[in-house]
């Protein structure tokens, strides 16, 4: 069975009303802030791969609006991000900058720890560690079709792809518990939280009109087709700049110049685009899984996620939340940290969005998580993995 492009966004819409109403109704996903996405995609996928499996029903997807998706999420936050209200946060970006050096260099010592514990070529322990994790799909596939004609490793193209995709599953689940945890324990409350409780009121906004969507919109596909523009126009130069930060940063860039022009921006708009964008980019992803042939697939190396899960929390805590402040903006932060170092950035940005729609805004983690995520990451991810291969008891 398949649907076409207005057809998957359509089921994609009814999952994520599906994944919000399970949410509310279950206590304990709401209370550590699984996010909707999730959640409908995930029970989406369960569904169809058990009528794959029983049934030979195979359900395929047009997927090919999700890049404008993801652009259009990054825009929206771009057009949301006053950098008046950063001043505070200024140190945030390269102290956050300066945990991932350690952290992805742990997380590869424990995936070849462990492939060498099981008796796998210590390249797998890259796979399973932040080529794959920390990398993503595309990483993913960059350094595993090397290892497939280099080292002659068996079906390594499909485990990177296979434990990419596990990462992104798993790095939606963990974020929301572990920011609940963190806030519940140290009694954390967000700017929003603490004006309410001092009974700092402000007056009522005013409501959305027709008017500050169409600008807000307006604005969100300036910074999208400005963004894929100035992408392909610095295609050549040594560092790639994806898309979607030339996207964010033309958003930034609108919503700053403007009230130098005069121009009264009202950020709520942008941050329904950006959020409905998020949300179906999430669960149009999660609903392409096969969740059987993943699990058929992993054999020992779910075993070595399952440590690479334990490592990365336990660095969240004891690491992340403590150098980025032990606050309510750090407690935001480490969740995002859970979300791209066990997946993407959209996942990061999608468990920061579940905890601020429940605890209030933290402005700083939305700027300085998507910058990070971006290209920085990727330059320190493989810089590590250089460094790693040439060391004889891994590539040797």
């Amino acid at each position: 069975m398949s649907f076409a492009a207005l057809g998957s966004l359509l089921v994609a819409i009814f999952m994520q009303l599906v994944g919000g109403y399970v949410n509310r109704r279950i206590p304990l996903l709401s209370r550590y802030n699984i996010p909707d996405p999730i959640t409908g995609g995930l029970i989406f996928a369960v569904l169809a791969s058990l009528a794959l499996e029983f049934f030979d029903f195979h359900i395929v997807f047009d997927q090919s609006i999700k890049p404008l998706l993801l652009l259009m999420f990054f825009a929206g936050v771009g057009l949301c991000a006053d950098l008046r209200m950063l001043k505070r946060g200024g140190k945030a970006l390269p102290i956050f900058l300066a945990l991932l050096l350690p952290f992805i260099l742990i997380q590869n010592l424990t995936g070849v720890a462990m492939a060498r514990l099981l008796d796998l070529h210590p390249v797998f322990g890259l796979v399973a560690g932040s080529i794959t994790l920390t990398g993503g799909h595309g990483t993913a596939a960059a350094y595993t079709d090397g290892f497939a004609q280099i080292n002659n490793l068996q079906m390594v193209v499909e485990l990177g792809m296979m434990l990419a995709t596990v990462g992104l599953v798993v790095g939606g689940i963990i974020g929301g518990p572990v920011a609940q945890y963190l806030i519940k324990r140290h009694g954390l409350r967000s700017a929003a939280e603490e004006a309410a409780e001092t009974h700092v009121f402000h007056e009522s906004p005013a409501p959305i009109t027709t008017h500050s969507v169409l600008v807000a919109l307006a604005g969100v596909l300036t910074a999208v087709i400005g963004g894929q523009w100035l992408a392909a126009l610095f295609s050549d130069i040594p560092v790639t700049v994806p898309e979607f930060l030339w996207c964010m940063v033309l958003g930034i860039a609108i919503r700053n110049l403007l009230p130098v022009a005069g121009i009264q921006v009202d950020d709520r708009p942008a941050e329904i685009i950006s959020s409905v964008s998020l949300s179906l980019f999430l669960v149009m992803t999660m609903m392409a899984l096969d969740l059987l042939d993943v699990a058929r697939s992993a054999g020992p190396f779910l075993l070595i996620v399952l440590v690479q899960v334990i490592v990365v929390i336990v660095y969240a805590l004891l690491v992340c939340f403590r150098f980025m402040g032990r606050d309510y903006e750090a407690s935001v932060t480490t969740a995002a940290f859970l979300g791209f170092s066990m997946g993407t950035t959209a996942t990061a940005m999608a468990n920061m969005q579940a905890i601020a729609a429940k605890h209030g805004p933290a402005p700083t983690s939305f700027l300085i998580v998507p910058l990070a995520g971006a290209f920085f990451v990727d330059i320190i991810n493989a810089f590590v993995i250089t460094i790693m291969l040439s060391l004889p008891f891994v590539g040797g």
